[in-house]
């Protein structure tokens, strides 16, 4: 009936308590849930910063990507969501520098507020792995 799924747990207490997982790849399509700038014990970084937030979700999102058999050169879509519009221009910045050649679609919309007030940024992330037997 439906195809095998390789889940990956970053092993955070809310991907048990809310029922998901950092990404799920089922054949060679891979989606990576919304992410936030953490650090590897789960604590807010760059606080205040969105450049740097950006720059740290998509570096989470290469681990979770290759750990799935991708990288981000596979990347073919991103949700960006951000609690202040007018930031854009960082934000944007900062995902043109890693996706410049990449050029995934995408699209950036204003939330009235993320999981946590210090988020300024969450990503959501598609790629495409070459081969469907991971």
């Amino acid at each position: 009936m439906g195809k095998d799924r390789l889940k990956i747990s970053t092993g955070t207490e809310w991907e048990e308590i809310v029922g998901y997982s950092r990404a799920v790849r089922v054949g060679n399509i891979i989606e990576v849930s919304g992410t936030i700038a953490l650090d590897k014990n789960g604590s807010s970084v760059a606080v205040g910063d969105p450049y740097r937030q950006c720059i740290q979700i998509i570096s989470i999102a290469r681990k979770v990507l290759e750990e799935a058999g991708s990288g981000l050169e596979d990347v073919i879509r991103t949700r960006i969501y951000v609690t202040d519009i007018s930031q854009w221009e960082e934000i944007g910045r900062a995902h043109g520098e890693l996706f410049r050649k990449i050029k995934p679609a995408t699209s950036m919309v204003e939330v009235s507020k993320l999981i946590r007030p210090e988020s300024l940024v969450e990503i959501e992330f598609t790629a495409l792995a070459d081969d469907e037997d991971k």
